[in-house]
């Protein structure tokens, strides 16, 4: 049996708790899509960094990145609601390019997929 320390066990809490506090009570604030991948802890579970991913505009993104700076505190209380814990974690939001990434390496597959296509 694999043994998980606190700190992971506490970030997939976390990120079950942002992700459910977003579609239920934050949902309309947002403009496009986002989705959170992943919650890093520090080791004495005072820091949580909050990765996200979003798919939308340039413009949206800068927003939604201002959002979350500017409700960081308000979000904290919200999830620390539902926490068993002396501290609630200090949270920051950073933006998780990898969905992105995934996205436009697919795209490139199917332009080389679709040029071999065409010289055959």
């Amino acid at each position: 049996m694999k043994q998980y320390d606190r700190s992971t066990r506490l970030g997939e809490q976390i990120l079950r708790d942002i992700s459910e506090l977003m579609d239920v009570e934050l949902k309309e604030q947002l403009p496009g899509l986002v989705t959170f991948t992943f919650v890093k802890l520090t080791r004495d579970l005072r820091y949580a960094t909050v990765y996200y991913s979003f798919l939308g505009s340039k413009k949206d993104r800068t927003r939604i990145d201002e959002y979350f700076q500017r409700e960081r505190r308000r979000i904290r209380a919200l999830v620390g609601r539902g926490l068993r814990l002396r501290h609630i974690p200090e949270f920051s939001f950073k933006f998780d390019p990898s969905i992105e990434e995934g996205m436009r390496i697919e795209q490139l597959l199917n332009e080389i997929k679709y040029d071999d296509n065409q010289d055959e």
